[in-house]
């Protein structure tokens, strides 16, 4: 956790020392204790930003900071800062500087915590989401989420993902609550590029397979260091029932610049459905596998979280010895223009280099346990080479067409 010495009014506020959630819902080292977390109020829509005002003020804050880039603060930025001051609410605007790092976060908490905000709403993509969560932590106040792409999970959730000031990952912060608030304008995301809303696809369509592994394995702990509940894997299960009945509509609908039925819901299962699904249902080995294609830059720095995350997905169903399973959802990711081998990635199995950075970076993962069987390298390393084989093949057989149209 970051330095967060001030003055000492600052200092009663700021959060100074992590908080790990299994220290309070698995403190009593029950195996058999469940939990499950979502944010307070999820609303979604086309037009749902004119709400955000109304809401500030029945939440009873007269005061708000709103956290976004520069460009957002000319965009959907704006349009919040206008219905929050219509609602009679005050409004403090923080600029992000495009990186979730300790440094950025402890210069906007510096900003801030001498105004004496009373919530703070994050306007943005996943880093300003991310940014934002630990922002309000350390000062002491609620956060309100207001993402402008649907390309992850992140809005629902009570962790964030730390970088570096390079951009390289190094962490995680976890939060003792979700987001007071997520609010998801649709017209927005059918504005935004379709790779953001495929990418979404691929880190939402993980929720199911991973969940499935842990609600089989005795074993398996979700990211609050307790047992999945029944309602995340049922959540997860219908988020991925979601995807494959709405997925090439909604991709559709976004190339056209429009919501439609669809797209609502893909966007609330990438959003809601994959947020909650993900904490209280579990992870595995899809995510492991994303986290090992982060250790090579040129992956790293051209391809996006749930990109990395679809290939997982595929690798994880091959070492769960689930080809045809693994078929169905490459096939899936065909369509909508999710990567399927390694050579999508730039990547050769012949470069054995390469093959075994990722290898070593997926097996650092934790969650690579809940897999029902012991893990080792030989079986990372075959699933994801075997993974890339049916990839190669499903690209064969259907063409590339989607994956090259959205680069």
């Amino acid at each position: 956790m970051a330095n967060t010495e001030g003055t000492a009014d600052q200092g009663e506020q700021i959060m100074n020392k992590p908080f790990q959630p299994a220290s309070i819902y698995a403190s009593n080292d029950d195996p058999t204790v469940r939990v499950m977390i979502a944010p307070t109020k999820y609303i979604q829509g086309p037009g749902v930003l004119s709400s955000v005002g109304p809401l500030v003020n029945q939440l009873g804050f007269s005061k708000a900071g709103v956290l976004a880039s520069r460009r957002g603060h000319g965009a959907e930025g704006a349009t919040v800062a206008q219905a929050i001051e219509s609602a009679g609410v005050a409004i403090v605007k923080a600029v992000f500087g495009g990186e979730s790092s300790l440094t950025e976060i402890e210069a906007r908490v510096a900003d801030l915590a001498a105004q004496e905000v009373g919530v703070l709403l994050a306007v943005g993509g996943g880093k300003c989401v991310d940014a934002g969560k630990c922002i309000a932590e350390r000062l002491g106040v609620p956060v309100v989420i207001i993402p402008t792409l649907a390309s992850n999970d992140a809005p629902c959730s009570a962790l964030s993902v730390i970088y570096t000031e390079d951009g390289v990952m190094s962490g995680a912060e976890f939060f003792p609550n979700n987001p007071i608030a997520v609010v998801v304008d649709t017209q927005v995301i059918a504005a935004a590029d379709e790779r953001y809303l495929v990418a979404g696809i691929g880190d939402a369509m993980a929720t199911w397979y991973e969940a499935k592994v842990c609600a089989q394995n005795p074993a398996a702990r979700t990211v609050l260091g307790t047992r999945p509940t029944l309602t995340g894997a049922a959540i997860g299960e219908l988020c991925a029932r979601t995807l494959y009945a709405d997925g090439v509509e909604a991709c559709e609908s976004v190339r056209e610049g429009k919501v439609s039925q669809a797209l609502e819901n893909v966007v609330e299962a990438n959003t809601l459905l994959s947020g909650i699904g993900f904490e209280s249902g579990g992870l595995a080995g899809a995510h492991g596998f994303a986290q090992g294609y982060t250790v090579l830059p040129e992956v790293e720095e051209n391809f996006l979280h749930g990109e990395m995350v679809a290939m997982g997905v595929l690798a994880q169903l091959m070492m769960e010895e689930q080809p045809e399973e693994a078929r169905r959802v490459g096939e899936f990711f065909t369509q909508v223009g999710l990567p399927v081998h390694l050579g999508q990635f730039g990547m050769s199995a012949a470069r054995t280099d390469e093959i075994e950075a990722v290898v070593q970076g997926a097996m650092s993962f934790g969650p690579f346990a809940n897999l029902p069987f012991d893990v080792d390298e030989g079986k990372v390393r075959h699933g994801m080479l075997s993974a890339s084989e049916l990839g190669e093949a499903i690209a064969a057989e259907h063409g590339e067409a989607a994956f090259q149209r959205i680069r």
